[in-house]
């Protein structure tokens, strides 16, 4: 064999040799042996976290009072005087302004001259009846010891009941003019504006020598406490809220102010517009002599429900 086939002969060799090695390999890595069940890791399913309760909800409202009501005339006039102004304290019956009242206080004069008159009268008949059965008392002995007539027996018992009817005239007369001072005495005082309760003025609406009517409106007047909140809670948002359960608040110009309330009255009606019901609060605590009603303010209502003692 020459030298080259010696060459091409030794390099035959060695790729048939190295095709054998890789068999080998593949052979090998198919052979090799499936972990067992029990060597296989166990795949945790990750709990899912509760849900995060819903946050509160924010509701924008105003401070209010129980009273606020319009102070309207009950009768035509002029006003004559005006006592109190915006912004006056007032207590439960203060005059607020006048209407002209002279011509009333007159017919007041006279309806007290007519009544003592029916006084002095009444007095005057009972002493005349007083006398006049007296004398009939007389009479009838009189007749009974026949030292009278039947005719004279007669005129004393009529004069008697004429005094006697004479009398319940007078003392009419005199109670139609009592109930004639207490009509004028009431129409008088009605020419007097009263505050209703005690609170403050917030408004005036007349002036000195207005005319007003019947029903005009002429002061406005306010509690200014126990304040108040009211908002509108939706149906869905839970269980209602019970009486003295507390509610947060703040101020919408001052957000760092936080109030506090507690549940006064809740509505036992649902709107059906809006699918809520009223709920009103009243203000506690401390530092509120600042506060007044009007000013706005933001509810934040948790939906719980619950009284806090």
């Amino acid at each position: 064999m020459t030298k080259r086939g010696m060459l091409l002969f030794a390099a035959m060799i060695g790729l048939a040799a190295a095709g054998c090695g890789d068999s080998s390999v593949t052979s090998s890595s198919h052979a090799a042996p499936m972990p067992s069940s029990s060597s296989q890791p166990v795949v945790q399913t990750p709990s899912v976290p509760p849900a995060n309760p819903a946050p509160p909800a924010e509701v924008l409202s105003v401070l209010s009072v129980e009273h606020q009501v319009d102070v309207a005339t009950q009768r035509d006039g002029v006003v004559v005087a005006v006592a109190k102004d915006e912004g006056s304290v007032v207590n439960k019956g203060d005059v607020l302004g006048q209407l002209d009242d002279r011509t009333l206080q007159i017919e007041l004069v006279k309806a007290r001259d007519d009544l003592l008159v029916a006084q002095n009268n009444v007095k005057y008949k009972e002493a005349e009846l007083k006398a006049k059965s007296a004398a009939f008392d007389r009479q009838q002995q009189l007749r009974n010891l026949g030292l009278s007539s039947q005719a004279d027996l007669e005129a004393a018992d009529f004069e008697a009941k004429g005094a006697e009817y004479d009398l319940h005239g007078w003392e009419a007369m005199a109670e139609s003019s009592q109930a004639e001072i207490r009509r004028l005495e009431l129409e008088i005082d009605q020419t007097r504006l009263r505050a209703p309760f005690s609170g403050a003025v917030v408004t005036r609406y007349i002036r000195e020598g207005q005319e007003v009517a019947k029903g005009d409106k002429c002061f406005r007047v306010s509690q200014l406490g126990p304040l108040q909140v009211q908002f509108q809670v939706a149906e869905t948002a839970g269980p209602r809220p019970r009486d003295g359960a507390l509610v947060h608040l703040s101020l919408v110009e001052d957000s760092g102010r936080s109030l506090t309330a507690r549940v006064v009255k809740v509505s036992p009606i649902v709107d059906p517009a809006s699918d809520s019901y009223n709920v009103t609060a009243e203000l506690t605590g401390k530092g509120l002599w600042d506060l007044r009603p009007g000013m706005a303010v933001r509810v934040v209502w948790s939906g719980t429900g619950r009284s806090t003692p």
